[in-house]
């Protein structure tokens, strides 16, 4: 691990897409998601820096991408700014628009938050798997324990060579060092996930070990 090279050059800023559910189900952890999401350009400081896309779905077949971000304040305004509507999920378009992104310019990371899935899990795992061959780790945190959206979340970070945590809504803490995690690894790769997870501990340590199998 010690010897193993950052994914991108240093002159390069890391490249990361923050996507999430804003179907009416997740309306809490999407006001948390807003107040933390700073400390995910506090901890890629000093490794070179980092843009974020933030991309989210809700209501009807209502799916969003904003520019790309590098700096807290407008993802926050970005973020504060949608209101969750009911609806499916929309888990497939994600997957498509990181393609799309990739294939114009290298993204190094994406991250997923959701509660639950309604597609066709053959056709997600299909996407996932073009994403690994461009290199793309998925990483898909899961509020709650809806089964069927475990087991296809699984699927989706084991084919991108990502990683799989679930989260627990109460704990902004938790959710706060999984999403700073994914930052570091997107801004400075495994050398410094890893340096970043035994500093921290908790979740980021279940994070690290999968990436290190991948």
């Amino acid at each position: 691990m010690a010897t193993t090279p950052a994914r991108k050059p240093a002159s390069r800023t890391g490249r990361l897409i923050f996507a999430m559910d804003a179907t009416a189900s997740r309306e809490p952890t999407w006001d948390q998601a807003c107040h933390i999401q700073a400390q995910m350009f506090e901890e890629t400081a000093a490794l070179g820096g980092l843009s974020i896309q933030l991309c989210y779905y809700r209501g009807f077949n209502e799916f969003s991408a904003s520019e790309w971000l590098s700096n807290k304040t407008d993802l926050q305004h970005r973020m504060m700014a949608v209101r969750c509507l009911g609806g499916h999920t929309q888990i497939r378009r994600v997957l498509q628009h990181a393609i799309t992104e990739t294939r114009q310019k290298e993204v190094d990371a994406v991250v997923f938050v959701g509660d639950c899935l309604e597609e066709e899990v053959d056709e997600l795992c299909q996407l996932a798997g073009e994403l690994g061959l461009h290199n793309v780790p998925v990483f898909l945190f899961q509020e709650g324990d809806y089964v069927v959206a475990k087991r296809a979340f699984k699927q989706i970070a084991r084919l991108t060579d990502g990683a799989y945590c679930p989260f627990d809504a109460s704990s902004a803490q938790q959710l706060r060092d999984l999403l700073s995690a994914v930052a570091v690894y997107a801004a400075g790769g495994r050398r410094a996930l890893e340096n970043f997870s035994k500093a921290r501990g908790g979740m980021t340590r279940l994070l690290t070990r999968q990436i290190n199998k991948g």
